[in-house]
């Protein structure tokens, strides 16, 4: 019974983040010319051409890329991506028919574009899903060529960007589309991480064991020895590894000054900290 509902749950935010991604590319990307890689990027070049609704081609270039896929790779990304894949498509075409062009400005809707269509990507990714497109064509090339999957999806989607450029005879809506694929590449980070309000202190200390308990005691945060030796002395020591919000940042530096003035500190920002007095743990598909 757990299982159906996150089941259920998990289709609920791929349909929600696809049909957000879908917004994004009809409000902003589609109208202004912009093909920022993937199969999206490709369908918008042919609608364009030959007056094909966006979301037809993407269906028509996905099913034969995700059935090939699964004959060659193994059934690993099943039914998400397949309902992933249909659920962008039709949301494409139906919300084509009503939104209205909210922008004409080519940076705007580069910048806007970006963010809408990386926050529903983001989503989708999230429950677990992918739309198909120029993952699995990537992921195709790899097996075949022995390229990277990075590689080949950077190859892919600056092809689709390339062929957009000529078609289009702009360079310059070539260069918008890169700029909102980086927009979109750092948005699905961002809400598949979420934003960290944690930083992680490596603190090399003569007084490891005042600087531990001075933290321990005054901020109740706990403190981890790991084990190091100095490159050039040669010494083994003790480094203190500590994680503490960005709230409590500058109270921590006054602990450690206080304690030992001449300890070496580096501070780093986190992507996510799980655990007793920070996140939780996301339930398992």
């Amino acid at each position: 019974m757990a299982v159906s509902r996150i089941s259920l749950i998990n289709y609920l935010g791929i349909a929600a983040g696809a049909i957000i991604t879908a917004a994004g590319l009809d409000l902003f990307l589609i109208p202004n010319k912009i093909a920022a890689g993937g199969v999206s990027g490709l369908a918008t070049v042919i609608h364009y051409v030959a007056h094909i609704p966006v979301g037809v081609t993407m269906l028509a270039l996905n099913i034969p890329l995700f059935l090939f896929s699964v004959k060659e790779l193994g059934v690993r990304f099943g039914l998400n991506t397949l309902f992933g894949a249909v659920v962008l498509s039709v949301s494409i075409d139906v919300i084509a028919r009503y939104a209205p062009v909210i922008t004409q400005d080519i940076f705007l809707s580069t910048l806007y574009g970006g963010v809408v269509c990386g926050l529903g990507m983001g989503i989708v990714f999230k429950y677990h899903g992918t739309t198909a497109g120029t993952d699995l064509a990537a992921k195709l090339i790899h097996k075949f060529t022995g390229i990277s999957v990075g590689q080949a999806l950077l190859g892919v989607d600056f092809f689709v960007i390339a062929l957009a450029g000529i078609i289009f005879n702009s360079f310059e809506l070539a260069m918008y589309a890169l700029i909102s694929l980086f927009v979109t590449s750092k948005v699905i980070d961002l809400v598949q991480e979420g934003r960290s309000d944690t930083k992680a202190f490596f603190i090399i200390s003569n007084k490891p064991a005042e600087v531990a308990k001075a933290i321990m005691h005054d901020m109740e945060r706990g403190v981890t020895f790991l084990q190091g030796r100095g490159g050039y002395t040669e010494t083994s020591r003790d480094v203190l590894f500590c994680v503490v919000t960005s709230a409590e940042l500058s109270t921590l530096k006054k602990i450690i000054h206080a304690t030992d003035a001449g300890a070496f500190v580096i501070v780093a920002d986190t992507t996510e900290v799980l655990g007793e007095g920070f996140g939780r743990y996301a339930s398992s598909p």
